[in-house]
């Protein structure tokens, strides 16, 4: 028997290691992620949590290089690093606590962010030392959040409530910066700084040795437990696992991370089918095929090119199948299944289908539109028109096209060409069955 071996391996880097390798471009995250959204709240509970030492959650990671999977990568929001930069990880989950932490803690700059009613707004983040160090208090409270202008304002901006604009200030508040916390130079001034600003006060320096010991020391010594899979991983384990651990967010389609493929190859899939698109959609009956349909099309008509070469092949579709599309065959058969669309649309016409609305299954487009492609000229023969509309038919009719349609549409094809050269029927057609309900009229019998 073969060995069994591990798909993920698991650590726990500290978190100042995870943010210098973010802020080095060591770790990225997949083009196909999307971009970063949490609001102040999240942050604000988030910097609590860790300066309590209270877990957060692991953060699942991809190893990039070897033979394996390939993502365009790009570096978290607000790190200043090269686009060309290389990654030896890319975050799968955990983007959205890790961004907010390099932000707040890590860049240095004022994080980007929204209020509850989403409006944008950006912020510092400061803690409160003695809210800290008091048992009493919330630790949530003791998260001090201010404007980019290190403000904190009421009535409409009139009343400025917590003025934060200068080291002095900041000192006096007893308010720590977050931003200098990994900065061991700057963390070092301001300690100094904060001394000499209450003259070297013992109950002062009192508060900081304690506030250093039990609450920073915490964020420098937090460990952030990881998942990383291994850069052998296949790429349908990949989007599945990606999809299980990302269950609240939008779901990710095929297409977006056949597009990420793509990129790493720099061709840019989105802007070729937003081109595709509005060429296909100006008929109103093929508006239901969709990006995700469209790939699905051309990978169904590669796997049939396949099959004729070696029939050790099977024709297939199925979602590992799509995201084992290569480039080259994309961009060999992409312009011959658009071509095949246009045909689909003019032998729906032919039926009487002329809008989306009106087309019994949608999905029907996907084997149909293969079909049509590979009837070239013999398309326009009334013989195989005819026998193209019984298949057709048949299917609709008989229902075969409301569920899972992938094994349907490896059949379809070769089934169909296999016809018209005079072998047996397709079994979309042997499959059918009419069976009218007792007491159903198709038609009135008045």
């Amino acid at each position: 028997m073969p060995a069994i071996t591990s798909t993920f391996k698991s650590g726990e880097p500290s978190l100042p290691d995870i943010l210098k390798d973010i802020n080095g471009g060591n770790v990225q995250l997949p083009d196909f992620q999307r971009g970063w959204v949490w609001d102040d709240d999240h942050i604000t509970s988030l910097i609590a949590s860790i300066s309590l030492s209270y877990p957060i959650g692991a953060v699942m990671l991809l190893q990039t290089g070897g033979d394996g999977i390939q993502f365009e990568p790009r570096p978290i929001q607000g790190v200043p690093i090269s686009a060309n930069a290389k990654p030896e990880y890319l975050i799968l989950d955990g983007q959205q606590r890790m961004t907010s932490l390099y932000l707040a803690i890590y860049s240095g700059q004022p994080v980007p962010t929204t209020n509850n009613k989403g409006k944008e707004i950006e912020r510092f983040y400061y803690l409160d030392i003695k809210k800290c160090l008091d048992p009493k208090e919330d630790r949530l409270d003791a998260v001090v959040s201010v404007s980019s202008k290190k403000m904190i304002t009421s009535d409409f901006g009139r009343k400025i409530d917590l003025d934060l604009t200068t080291p002095e200030k900041e000192y006096e508040m007893c308010l720590f910066p977050l931003a200098a916390l990994l900065d061991s130079s700057r963390c070092f001034a301001w300690r100094r700084d904060f001394s000499k600003f209450h003259n070297y006060d013992q109950e002062k320096q009192g508060l900081w040795d304690q506030f250093e010991g039990e609450v920073l020391s915490r964020f420098q010594s937090y460990r952030v437990p990881t998942i990383e899979l291994l850069r052998d991983t296949p790429k349908e384990a990949v989007c599945q696992v990606f999809e299980k651990v990302n269950m609240g967010g939008v779901t990710l389609t095929v297409f977006e991370l056949v597009t990420a493929m793509f990129a790493a190859e720099k061709y840019n899939l989105r802007e070729d089918w937003d081109r595709r698109k509005k060429r296909i959609h100006e008929h109103d009956v093929l508006k239901g095929m969709d990006s995700t349909a469209f790939l699905t099309a051309v990978t169904l008509l590669s796997s049939y090119q396949r099959n004729q070469k070696d029939v050790s092949n099977p024709v297939t579709c199925k979602r590992k199948d799509v995201l084992k599309l290569a480039l080259k065959d994309y961009k060999r058969n992409a312009d011959t299944i658009e071509e095949g669309l246009k045909k689909t649309a003019r032998f729906l016409a032919r039926e009487k289908i002329f809008d989306s609305r009106t087309l019994p299954y949608s999905t029907q487009l996907i084997p149909l539109s293969v079909i049509c492609a590979l009837l070239g000229n013999n398309f326009e023969i009334d013989t195989i028109r005819r026998k193209l509309s019984r298949w057709f038919w048949c299917g609709v009719f008989g229902e075969l096209y409301g569920g899972a349609n992938e094994t349907r549409f490896g059949m379809d094809v070769p089934d169909f060409v296999a016809w018209i050269e005079g072998n047996d029927q397709p079994r979309t057609i042997r499959n059918s069955g009419f069976a009218p309900k007792p007491g159903f009229f198709p038609c009135s019998p008045d």
